[in-house]
């Protein structure tokens, strides 16, 4: 079974497949923070952090006195340290939205179907050639972490934790926020990594200082998932509205020309001043949508982000 091709039922249409031509496409577009990176390609922020030996150079103020050489110092009576070549492997940390708002979707398919796509991907290329992958879920029923893994052993966990959404209840999030799970990875990320963040965003913006904090360290990817519905209320009359973070209920009625005018006007200023809020940050942000193909769509805008690099 190709496990990037998920099942699709009535019940649960998912992504659909992930043909390997657009995996290519995403490996291109992303360029040299997640395209294949081979050992030799990619070098980690800190000089000195791997284990082959670069060179043996005099001591100086602040050096690592770990990193003595006490041969060289004892043969020329001058401090010297071992300095090594860095480690030359991308480490990714997905961080997914697994809470109830994930599983709405009123077009193609759920949120949570584009978010299990998107890990997948994701996941796919975040662990080829001695990559890693670690993955935060937050939000969830049982929202887990999982260490960063090289291989195929990381785009199955990256897979299965993607899955569990569908375990979630939607009475009630879990008591894990983004800002616990963007805590967490910047306490054991080291720099020069890759986040990615995927979410529908939905919720109080407590995730803006552990984003700012995740930004100064890596490069960070915002993958935010949006239902047509959430922009556009439709007019079929009187109508439950169910907040899925809460379980708040509110009847409306949809026939108000008014009422629709002004949900439309602030579900726009909503999302500009989520933009506003993403581009100040100076993440990368990319909005993918229950409708259509959401996987071209993340190909076309990874590719214009790769260029802007």
């Amino acid at each position: 079974m190709n496990v990037l091709a998920p099942a699709r039922s009535k019940e649960r249409p998912g992504p659909g497949p992930t043909p390997e031509v657009l995996i290519r496409a995403l490996d291109l577009s992303v360029g040299r923070r997640i395209r294949g990176l081979v050992p030799g390609e990619y070098r980690a922020a800190d000089r000195g952090g791997g284990f082959e030996l670069a060179q043996v150079r005099p001591y100086e103020p602040g050096d690592d006195v770990r990193r003595m050489d006490w041969n060289v110092t004892a043969r020329t009576t001058i401090p010297h340290v071992r300095v090594h070549v860095p480690e030359r492997a991308l480490t990714t940390w997905l961080v997914l939205d697994t809470s109830p708002s994930m599983t709405f979707g009123t077009a193609d398919r759920r949120k949570a179907d584009v978010a299990e796509g998107v890990a997948i991907a994701v996941g796919h290329l975040a662990t080829q050639r001695g990559n890693r992958l670690g993955l935060v879920t937050f939000g969830g029923a049982a929202d887990r972490r999982l260490p960063p893994a090289a291989g195929r052993r990381g785009l199955l966990a990256a897979l299965v934790a993607a899955r569990a959404a569908d375990d979630a209840t939607t009475a009630s999030n879990g008591s894990v926020t983004p800002a616990d799970a963007l805590t967490f990875v910047n306490g054991v990320a080291p720099r020069g990594g890759l986040v990615v963040l995927v979410s529908d965003l939905r919720g109080p913006r407590d995730w803006q200082l552990p984003l700012a904090a995740a930004a100064a360290r890596h490069h960070v990817l915002v993958v935010e998932i949006r239902d047509p519905r959430e922009d556009v209320l439709p007019d079929v009359g009187d109508l439950t509205l169910v907040d899925g973070e809460t379980g708040r209920e509110v009847r409306v009625n949809t026939s108000s020309r008014g009422l629709r005018e002004r949900f439309a006007t602030a579900a726009a200023e909503e999302r500009g001043s989520l933009e506003t809020t993403l581009r100040r940050l100076g993440v990368g942000h990319v909005v993918l949508s229950t409708s259509g193909n959401w996987l071209l769509t993340l190909a076309a805008r990874l590719r214009i982000l790769g260029r802007a690099a």
